[in-house]
């Protein structure tokens, strides 16, 4: 089996597309028995975050294990595959490694740096090990790829600046209503908020939100309990779903992160806000995909709407401005690579260098471990010929008591295995240097050993989508 990652993100699509992929946390479940149920895929694990799906997965073909998942992905993007090749990314063996820590360490991120994919990726991970889509391989990977983050956060200053999508969107909101770059309310305007969600993305606004100095702060959700609990822990006040029409009226800022397949935000429930000659601008950050915003709020008069194309749109263009100050060469250090919404380019070359490290490392562990089956195989071979012996020896002495069979087996057991010790222990070692799988063809070769072949890792043709790079 090779590790595959097969995916669409906000580089490579607009947001309706990601909102027909987007996968809610009650039908991954489904997706992934989907995924499972074909030819190619032996393992899965799904990622869908406000900016990204991705399927990573254990195939037995490239090609097959391409077409297989690129057919369950249109599937539920209702379109051809044809329609969705284009959009799509695809990493491969030492490629989807390095993807996966990348994700993992904030990288791919639409912003860099971001902590909040750790949580996610952990979350995706928990849901294929409880449904048992996660095999040997993904194991290794995903908790390969949660160390890597940790590490990358832990040993650069990828994330001083505490940036997330919140923060991002935050900014952009504010320097539309103030004209500067801020991530805080000015102390001349304090506003009130609303946050509409409360899972992690609403926990996350409203931590933000208190930071950024806002001066109340309201918390809805459909589950109320929920709702208490999150305003509890931030110092908010919780408002009944049903009267989200009131809280809206008497607030600056509103927040929308739920997981809702529908808009939770209609032009409606702001008729009483609208009706007000006197209120403020009302800033609206949607943060949520499939958009939690109906269409036509951001038409509305005095609503400001950011939302994730939006931010994608402002991330790709501070890349782009960090990327000209920079330099092509790269030398030049931007000590106010902050006031970008970028980290310095000194911790972004530090995370790159901890991933390509551990890629080698999880390489090394997979030429390793598929010696494993070569080694197995000369085991039985060499007991094979044991068991064969002992029975031609009981056949040629069978004056010998069972006692002394006894002790003649378990010497020549141990012999066998004493002479197979070594070169087991050193096959291991030597497989898990680059180019190492020579010495377990070697060592098939030697021995005659018939070890069982998955299918070809070329195999079956089927989407013609190139192989990335890194996306």
């Amino acid at each position: 089996m090779n590790l595959l990652v097969v995916g669409v993100s906000h580089r490579t699509a607009g947001v309706p597309l990601l909102e027909r992929l987007a996968v809610t946390a009650d039908q991954i479940p489904q997706l992934l028995t989907r995924l499972l149920a074909q030819e190619y895929v032996g393992e899965a694990l799904v990622l869908s975050t406000c900016n990204r799906v991705e399927v990573y997965a254990a195939v037995s073909a490239f090609h097959g294990g391409l077409s297989d998942i690129g057919a369950v992905l249109a599937e539920r993007a209702g379109c051809s595959v044809a329609d969705l090749a284009p959009h799509l990314y695809v990493n491969y063996d030492s490629d989807a490694v390095r993807h996966a820590f990348r994700v993992a360490a904030g990288l791919d991120s639409m912003v860099v740096g971001e902590a909040q994919i750790l949580g996610q990726l952990r979350d995706a991970y928990a849901v294929a090990t409880e449904h048992s889509t996660a095999g040997r391989l993904l194991h290794e990977l995903t908790q390969q790829a949660l160390r890597v983050g940790k590490r990358a956060h832990a040993e650069t200053d990828i994330d001083r600046a505490g940036q997330s999508v919140v923060t991002a969107a935050l900014r952009l909101g504010l320097s539309s209503l103030y004209g500067e770059q801020t991530e805080g309310f000015p102390v001349e305007a304090p506003a009130d908020a609303l946050v509409i969600g409360a899972g992690a993305m609403g926990a996350l606004a409203l931590a933000t939100l208190r930071r950024a100095g806002a001066r109340h702060i309201y918390v809805a959700n459909r589950g109320a309990a929920r709702a208490q609990r999150l305003a509890a822990n931030y110092d908010a006040e919780a408002v009944p779903f049903d009267e989200l029409a009131s809280a809206l009226a008497k607030v600056d800022l509103v927040v929308c992160a739920t997981a809702s397949p529908e808009p939770v935000l209609t032009p409606e429930l702001l008729a009483a806000r609208r009706s007000d000659s006197t209120a403020r601008p009302l800033l609206v950050l949607d943060l949520a995909v499939p958009r939690d915003v109906a269409p036509g709020v951001g038409d509305l008069p005095g609503v400001i709407l950011v939302d994730m194309e939006r931010i994608g749109l402002a991330a790709d263009e501070r890349a782009g401005e960090a990327a000209n100050v920079i330099g092509v060469a790269g030398d030049v250090v931007l000590p106010e690579g902050e006031q970008l919404g970028l980290p310095a380019d000194t911790d972004v070359r530090a995370a790159e260098a901890i991933v390509t490290d551990e890629v080698e490392a999880f390489r090394n562990w997979q030429r390793s471990s598929d010696v494993a089956p070569t080694v197995a195989a000369l085991r039985a071979r060499a007991d094979e010929v044991v068991t064969a012996e002992l029975g031609r020896l009981r056949q040629r002495r069978p004056d010998l008591t069972d006692e002394q069979r006894d002790d003649v087996a378990y010497t020549v057991h141990r012999i066998v295995q004493r002479l197979l010790h070594l070169p087991s222990v050193r096959v291991r070692q030597l497989a898990a240097e680059p180019g190492g799988e020579a010495y377990a063809v070697a060592l098939r070769a030697l021995f005659d050993l018939e070890i069982p072949q998955a299918i070809d890792p070329v195999g079956a043709c089927g989407v013609d989508v190139p192989r990335s790079e890194e996306s």
